[in-house]
């Protein structure tokens, strides 16, 4: 067995599995590690905390990087016209320790005190961990809210962040006395360690031989740039010269891209989903200096996400338990329905979760754009349905919150359906183990993996969706799921989002419901099928020893 590398108070609880002995720093903005540390947004941090976990129980020698968020995320409440609002809270968590690990890094040309919290792997069960918090009372005003609230809307405390992540994590390294051999970047947020260890070896070639990067983005607009000389103005480079940075990145103009410089300084680099890599491959081919991208599919942490009960049922091919537990869970996500919206839910009627964080492109308000046959399904009197929808958009993100909005006002004259506030880790295991249906519909190709369908499968609820992301190698349709056909790329948006909602409707008028309530045995084949098909493949236990055996090794 192998050693941690980590100092001793601080080092992993278990031997590290020789297959998983090459040292690893994982750095993310975010991580969904329990419901009780809201350090997290949605699915990049729902990605990162099964990841951790699996990293735990696999025994590999990876240590976790990410920011203390003092105010979290945002907690989403009701205005009292029962709109969306956002509430900013202080959170307190007395499990993470503090050592007194504190250190010095430059932000906007000042010093800026750092201090490292660790979170002990007998804690939630991950892999060891440390977050970082400027908003200390060392600091002033301006620096103590650079760790205040994740993903904040103002682009130079954005970027603070970015600096504190990277450059911050890199010199936790540099005080504890070690150095990892590989640096995974989730997401390129993190990105200024590559400029911190450059600034101290003075080669790209050792900086290429360690860093490692994941990206999420599916659409080259959607990568995040900035001017190369504000990010200078921030000490995002460590103390290197702009022309030290431009020959390293290859940038000759002034814009900075995250995710091409990240792939530049990387030996290895990896989309989320088998269609993503074919995307990102594409997206780059014209670009030079990148290195080579593969394809390590999303997935999320069994162990974690599953109810036991419904995963012993399905072990026996017990069917009647199975649905006596389904209809348990269902019971106690309708009390949480009764408790926002005053509804009153039935068990026993087929019920579909649009959960997910909110934006345009993954289109919640798709089925509602048919007003007639929306409200024809929540009117049925025969083989009735139930309608969910749960999701945060980004506080920032005026189209989706007047989507949110809209949805709440329409679902007020229909008593079987509701809008949900508060979509975090409680929330979204009861609405997985709760839902028979999980809708996902995005524009195809948008969505670089999605991973809520993979723990709602996990839990017997079967996905409806468009052929996107992870889906593309999951499904069997009509055995496992069911796939929304594919729209021909040269149709308009408008006539696009017909075409998907239209198949929507069809799916669930002449599959979904003959089969739930005209063929019960036929539907828990179904529900079996996405349970045996989901769990090693979508399992976060594979997607962490393909990151040992595929990316860092």
């Amino acid at each position: 067995m192998a050693q941690s590398f980590l100092p001793k108070l601080f080092e992993h609880p278990y031997d590290i599995d020789t297959k998983y002995s090459k040292s690893v720093a994982y750095f993310s903005m975010e991580y969904a590690i329990d419901n009780s540390f809201k350090i997290y947004s949605g699915g990049l941090g729902y990605l990162s905390g099964s990841h951790m976990r699996s990293a735990h129980d696999l025994r590999q020698n990876l240590v976790g990087i990410g920011i203390l968020w003092s105010y979290g995320y945002y907690n989403q409440i009701r205005a009292e016209d029962g709109t969306m609002a956002t509430q900013f809270i202080r959170k307190n968590y007395p499990f993470l320790e503090d050592h007194n690990i504190k250190f010095l890094i430059h932000v906007c040309g000042a010093p800026v005190w750092v201090k490292a919290y660790f979170l002990r792997p007998e804690t939630f069960g991950t892999a060891p961990m440390f977050f970082l918090s400027t908003d200390i009372e060392e600091n002033d005003e301006q620096s103590r809210n650079i760790s205040r609230r994740l993903y904040d809307s103002n682009d130079s405390t954005r970027l603070a962040q970015y600096v504190l992540l990277g450059k911050g994590g890199a010199r936790l390294f540099d005080e504890l006395g070690i150095e990892p051999e590989i640096y995974h970047l989730n997401e390129a947020h993190g990105l200024a360690a590559a400029f911190h260890m450059l600034a101290k070896t003075g080669s790209v070639e050792e900086v290429r031989k360690r860093f490692v990067f994941t990206t999420h983005t599916p659409e080259e607009a959607g990568n995040e740039k900035m001017d190369i000389h504000h990010m200078n103005t921030f000490s995002f480079f460590d103390g290197l010269s702009i022309e030290q940075v431009r020959e390293a990145t290859g940038f000759h103009e002034d814009v900075f891209n995250y995710t091409l410089a990240a792939l530049r300084l990387s030996h290895k680099a990896n989309g989320v989903s088998k269609l993503h890599g074919e995307v990102s491959r594409e997206m780059w081919k014209n670009y030079e200096g990148i290195c080579p991208i593969i394809s390590i599919t999303n997935a999320q942490n069994a162990k974690y996400w599953q109810d036991e009960e419904l995963a012993e049922a399905y072990k026996r091919k017990d069917k009647a338990a199975f649905i006596r537990r389904k209809k348990a869970l269902k019971k106690e996500l309708f009390r949480i329905v009764g408790e926002q919206t005053g509804r009153v839910f039935d068990p026993n009627c087929l019920t579909i979760v649009w959960a997910r964080r909110f934006a345009e492109y993954k289109r919640p308000a798709l089925i509602t754009q048919n007003p007639t046959c929306f409200e024809r399904m929540l009117e049925r009197t025969n083989q009735p349905v139930q309608f969910i929808w749960a999701g945060k958009p980004y506080p920032t993100d005026h189209r989706a919150i007047e989507i949110f909005n809209y949805l709440n006002e329409l679902t007020a004259k229909y008593p079987r359906s509701a809008v949900l506030v508060g979509y975090e880790m409680g929330l979204s295991r009861y609405l997985k183990n709760g839902s028979d249906i999980w809708l996902n519909n995005p524009v195809v190709t948008r969505e670089a993996s999605g991973t809520s369908g993979m723990s709602a499968a996990m839990n017997g609820s079967v996905s409806i969706s468009t052929n996107d992301g992870w889906i593309c190698e999951f499904a069997k349709n009509e055995e496992n799921c069911f796939v929304i056909p594919e729209a021909a790329s040269s149709l308009s948006a408008e006539a696009r989002d017909r075409s998907d909602r239209d198949n929507f409707y069809n799916i669930l008028n002449e599959h979904v419901l003959p089969l739930y309530y005209g063929d019960n045995d036929k539907w828990m084949d179904v529900v079996f099928n996405a349970m045996h098909d989901i769990i090693p493949e979508f399992d976060s236990n594979r997607m962490a020893d393909q990151y040992y055996t595929e990316l860092y090794n």
